[in-house]
């Protein structure tokens, strides 16, 4: 009888044990979120000194008091059985637990936690948290303190002093959504920067094909276009995209409208460049590209996918590249643009589309292009 009682007691404290850890990693990923502003890729230059226009991300939560502590997700014990005195008594101390933690974690991450900038020494510790631990609610704290200083242009070039790019990169690795979501916003932010950039690079396809492959919408995916958009926010490293334009047009058409307007930023910067016109009109495009014509779809997306058709057909050299004309296969963006004028008025819109704005913008751009496309000299 005593042996078993033992090997219940043991049992029991293997139970609580995990029930501390479960409770630990459901509070943190239950936290309250600010919505994450992030940096403007477009056409902008990359500052040597790491400075870009527009806001930074900054979610981490600054309403932590005891209020709100106690609205997080904890974790109760079986025998918590509401109604009951030891049942009130168990809840109370998984809450105090859940408290302890939450607290422990952020001390952990931003010793600081008055100040929103850390110092270098502070920095080196946030950034052996990442290194050495494998518990995601300490690699998520640890990841958005990293996060909301990388917004900072000479925090940028300390984290990379520490050696804090290859450990921020070997995050993205984890399984963990939430916490790959927060290593590519780090990254992200520290992008903004062209010594960061230079070193990032061997990362990107790394982060194309998890992008690619990513739920459809999710807030990894999101988060690896704002990456991939600021690294291309430059003419050196888009080379390195050139197999995967398919993929984003097919994301673009998929994908909802938050998708649709971070995958146009990114073609645009590939658009702007004359070097990937070729790449661009050969990318294969799904025939479901030309539907979002139409009235029910956003003016907004209408317009920046012009600017992009636009942008390519003045970059590209017809003249020069006519003999090479017929090596793009069909499905291609270049068929999808040489068929304007069967579907000028019907999958364009030209006429059936309600803003004068987009209607003026198409029979621009469709003039224009029967220009390089047919000259007067073949009609």
């Amino acid at each position: 009888m005593g042996y078993a009682r033992k090997v219940g007691w043991v049992t029991a404290g293997l139970v609580i044990g995990a029930g501390a850890c479960y409770c630990i990693y459901r509070l943190t990923r239950g936290r309250k979120q600010n919505k994450e502003k992030m940096a403007e890729g477009g056409s902008g230059d990359v500052d040597d000194v790491g400075d870009c226009p527009g806001p930074r991300y900054n979610d981490w939560s600054d309403d932590d008091d005891d209020n709100s502590e106690n609205k997080g997700i904890v974790w109760y014990p079986p025998w918590a059985r509401i109604g009951t005195e030891a049942g009130t008594r168990a809840r109370a101390r998984a809450r105090a637990r859940a408290t302890r933690a939450r607290r422990a974690v952020q001390k952990r991450a931003s010793p600081n936690s008055d100040d929103t900038i850390l110092s270098p020494q502070e920095l080196q510790k946030v950034l052996c948290l990442v290194e050495m631990s494998e518990k995601p609610y300490i690699l998520e704290a640890a990841l958005i303190a990293l996060g909301n200083n990388a917004a900072y242009a000479f925090n940028r070039d300390i984290i990379r002093d520490l050696g804090g790019l290859p450990i921020v990169a070997k995050i993205l690795n984890t399984r963990d959504p939430i916490v790959k979501e927060k290593a590519l916003i780090v990254l992200n932010n520290l992008s903004v920067n062209a010594e960061n950039q230079r070193r990032l690079k061997i990362y990107m396809n790394q982060v194309c094909d998890d992008t690619i492959t990513s739920r459809l919408n999710s807030s990894v995916q999101l988060a690896g276009l704002r990456l991939l958009t600021n690294m291309t926010v430059t003419n050196e490293y888009q080379h390195m995209l050139a197999n995967s334009i398919s993929d984003f047009f097919r994301l673009f058409s998929a994908g909802n409208e938050e998708t649709k307007f971070q995958v146009l930023k990114l073609l645009l910067n590939l658009a702007e460049n004359p070097a990937m016109s070729r790449e661009l009109l050969r990318a294969q495009v799904p025939s479901s590209l030309g539907s979002l014509f139409n009235k029910k779809e956003n003016k907004e997306v209408i317009l920046k996918l012009l600017v992009i058709f636009e942008n390519i057909n003045d970059n590209f050299k017809w003249q020069e590249n006519e003999p090479t004309q017929n090596q793009f296969s069909e499905g291609s963006l270049f068929s999808f643009l040489k068929e304007f004028q069967a579907c000028a008025d019907k999958i364009l819109g030209i006429e059936s589309h309600h803003d004068f704005l987009v209607k003026v913008k198409v029979g621009k751009f469709m003039a224009k292009l029967a220009e390089h496309m047919f000259p007067k000299s073949q009609e």
